[in-house]
């Protein structure tokens, strides 16, 4: 059974002084807390059993917000992250937890929202070795870069090139089987000083052991991670939830549609936040028929 890490450490410091007191991941982006939308990708993807990794000064507010997972039907586990040293240290730290499963690693700051991304999520999660994400970019050399050759396979991935070698970044959320640990070991400190994520794909890359999967333009991918990027992910939230009148990544309602919960469950929770129209819109949900996701 493939378990799910979220990545919530780190130190937050392209935020500051917003995060001179509290992490990123519990940040708002409009009417949720940010680490919302990273649970609701993993839950999308059929995982329930996930680890939030994070600062040993930031694990009791994360338990205060999502506890142990059980009012959504999951289980959330905790560990801490004394250094960020990289992605690729999260599969390090959570090998005692993964116990040799495959996983899905997502970061705590990144937003998916789309047509067929629950069925996107599901089959990546189906494949063998690891499978990763291309998405189009007008600015790659900030991120991890895919480079194709002339028949749309991958030739190398590169983290924040100079020159870029394509606009396909790779966002951060990458499914992995039960190697993934061994080969995080296997990395040495980047120039940065920090455990490479690209480092540990390559290794499945050089054993033809890599799928890459395009999100096309019905798929937005938001990276968090400055005050412009939080300030444009809110307002593409508040513009789609305020015309469609439904949410995005709201946890009680990923729940419910995929049966971890009942509507009895589903009714307790909204009480709880009765107060807000997020309570009002849970309980708007029990007479509702979705024929189609949208999450």
């Amino acid at each position: 059974m493939r378990k799910g890490i979220i990545l919530a450490g780190g130190t937050g410091t392209r935020l500051y002084p917003i995060t001179q007191v509290v992490c990123k991941q519990l940040l708002p982006l409009y009417d949720k807390p940010m680490i919302y939308y990273p649970l609701c990708t993993l839950m999308q993807a059929g995982i329930t059993d996930i680890l939030v990794i994070c600062t040993e000064t930031d694990r009791p507010l994360f338990q205060s917000l999502l506890k142990n997972g059980h009012q959504w039907g999951i289980n959330i586990e905790y560990t801490i992250q004394a250094k960020p040293e990289g992605i690729a240290q999260a599969l390090i730290l959570a090998e005692p937890f993964l116990a040799n499963s495959p996983c899905a690693l997502i970061l705590g700051d990144n937003l998916f929202y789309g047509h067929h991304l629950q069925a996107t999520l599901q089959a990546a999660s189906n494949m063998t070795g690891a499978s990763i994400f291309g998405y189009h970019v007008a600015n790659p050399q900030a991120y991890g870069v895919i480079e194709f050759d002339q028949y749309n396979q991958v030739k190398s991935i590169t983290e924040k090139p100079a020159i870029p070698k394509s606009n396909y970044a790779m966002p951060g959320l990458y499914f992995f089987d039960n190697n993934a640990c061994q080969y995080a070991k296997k990395v040495l400190p980047s120039p940065r000083g920090e455990l490479e994520i690209v480092d540990v794909i390559t290794q499945y890359l050089n054993n033809n052991n890599l799928t890459v999967n395009i999100l096309g333009r019905g798929t937005a991918w938001l990276d968090t991670g400055t005050p412009d990027a939080m300030a444009e992910a809110t307002q593409y939230i508040a513009a789609i939830e305020k015309r469609q009148g439904l949410k995005i990544s709201c946890p009680e309602e990923v729940a419910f549609s995929m049966g971890l919960i009942d509507q009895q469950q589903l009714t307790v929770l909204a009480n709880q936040l009765i107060k807000s129209g997020y309570g009002q819109y849970l309980l708007s949900l029990l007479n509702k028929n979705f024929p189609d996701e949208m999450h």
